[in-house]
């Protein structure tokens, strides 16, 4: 594939695309009718997380159409961020808005006074930083209230330990939950997965996922101005830290990761991997630029995953499959870009090709529309343990890039280090998880001379 047939898409180009409403992000969770007061089936929404995946999570939530839907809370920790949210949604969803003044909620406290808004079997949207994603996701099953979380939910041993936990007690609820990873809602994928099962493509052999790109999000960082506290400046940047999001790794490579084990129907076990920090003396961020991941499944069959982040190199963003009986094409481009289809033989040939999918319809969409259903008709959803196992298995393959030695799915799961402890008790004066050192600068991976955490 050359770089012209993986060009990135965001969410928002890819609802267009679709004939979606413009938006930045995944979608939500919603409620029971059995538990809304008076019988009504009126659901209502808050957004926790205001940025852009916020903001699409919430267009993707008040877009369905399987009953009367509303937001009417909104909570950030940064004013500028929900203001310009509330602008944007109230040109594209208005009419399914009623968040005035006094349901709109600044401050590290602010998801308990959106979540509050709510009454047990409402939805509230969690699509902040995924550190903070356990500490929300408390409340809401304090509150009784149904869940989307975005991706990833976890980016370290403990919390996600945590978060399974947590999951089980949403279950015992009966509370629904959805996960962000839509690519197991892309009707391509599906349809790859039955064909995969059925025994199309034969025996797997390989599986092959790319990200490479250049820089993007907040991938990298300059140093801190002194206008802004250390944690603000890590929370903003999130992509640039560890313990905010699982660096560039845990973010950008979840969905390529997460689709292909679903096609191997197991986790890899174990992950060695390389990865480099090039060029870049002024950036103060934890992530390295390249990553090349090796993850191994439990009968020995390879997966081999590769990531950069680098102006001028050649772009490929895409997922294959390699079988005995021929050859797939996971994500023709982006985390889950359609069409799907197997070759016979080895490689993209358009006279080979057996079978190629013909549904273009968005797996955002589809997603919400199919939890929305699931509480509607009171059926159980949880998608919170499928999404703390992709998780963990995209951490493993980060720590074995960022320790140099190999990295089981048990070693991650139980390691010790926790990124950012307390995060139920930050405040503004909390001071940030991630201290700089003199000179401003904050720890990076050394792999090979630090091997036991990341950093």
């Amino acid at each position: 594939m050359n770089s012209k047939d993986n060009t990135l898409a965001s969410r928002r180009e890819f609802m267009k695309v679709a004939g979606g409403v413009a938006a930045a992000s995944t979608l939500t969770g919603l409620s029971m009718p059995a538990v809304h007061a008076a019988g009504s089936d009126l659901i209502q929404v808050a957004l926790v997380g205001c940025g852009g995946r916020g903001s699409g999570a919430a267009v993707n939530a008040l877009s369905t159409t399987s009953g009367p839907i509303k937001l009417v809370a909104m909570a950030d920790a940064f004013p500028d961020r929900l203001d310009s949210s509330f602008k944007g949604l109230s040109g594209a969803v208005g009419a399914k808005m009623d968040v005035p003044e006094d349901r709109r909620f600044i401050g590290w406290d602010a998801y308990k006074k959106a979540m509050d808004c709510l009454k047990p079997g409402d939805v509230v949207i969690l699509t902040t930083p995924p550190a903070f994603r356990w500490v929300h996701f408390t409340y809401a099953i304090e509150k009784r209230l149904n869940v989307f979380m975005e991706k990833p939910v976890t980016v370290d041993g403990p919390t996600s330990k945590r978060m399974l936990g947590l999951a089980e007690q949403a279950t015992a609820k009966n509370l629904k939950v959805g996960v962000g990873l839509m690519s197991r809602h892309a009707r391509p994928l599906q349809e790859l997965h039955e064909r995969i099962q059925n025994g199309e493509l034969g025996e797997i052999i390989l599986m092959r996922g790319y990200r490479m790109h250049g820089p993007v999000g907040f991938f990298e960082s300059p140093p801190k101005p002194d206008n802004i506290s250390d944690l603000d400046y890590q929370i903003r940047r999130f992509h640039s830290f560890l313990w905010a999001s699982g660096g560039n790794y845990s973010d950008f490579y979840i969905h390529i990761i997460d689709h292909l084990s679903w096609m191997k129907n197991s986790w890899p076990v174990k992950a060695q991997a390389l990865g480099g920090r090039h060029y870049r003396g002024l950036s103060i961020d934890q992530n390295l630029d390249t990553y090349s991941v090796e993850y191994t499944f439990g009968d020995g069959t390879k997966f081999l995953f590769g990531g950069r982040c680098m102006n001028g190199a050649t772009g490929i963003y895409s997922s294959y499959i390699h079988g005995t009986k021929g050859f797939a094409v996971a994500s023709r481009a982006n985390d889950c870009g359609g069409p799907s289809a197997i070759y016979k033989g080895q490689e993209i040939n358009p006279a080979n090709v057996l079978w190629q999918s013909k549904d273009f319809s968005n797996p955002y969409q589809n997603e919400w529309d199919e939890l929305v259903q699931a509480i509607r008709d009171n059926k159980p959803y949880n998608e919170v343990k499928r999404g703390v196992e992709a998780s963990v298995v995209t951490s493993m393959g980060r720590m074995a890039a960022h320790t140099g030695v190999e990295v089981t799915f048990d070693q991650m799961l139980n390691s010790g280090h926790e990124f950012a402890p307390g995060l139920d008790k930050l405040t503004k004066d909390t001071p940030a998880p991630l201290q700089p050192n003199a000179q401003g600068r904050y720890p990076v991976p050394q792999p090979g001379i630090i091997t036991n955490r990341e950093y």
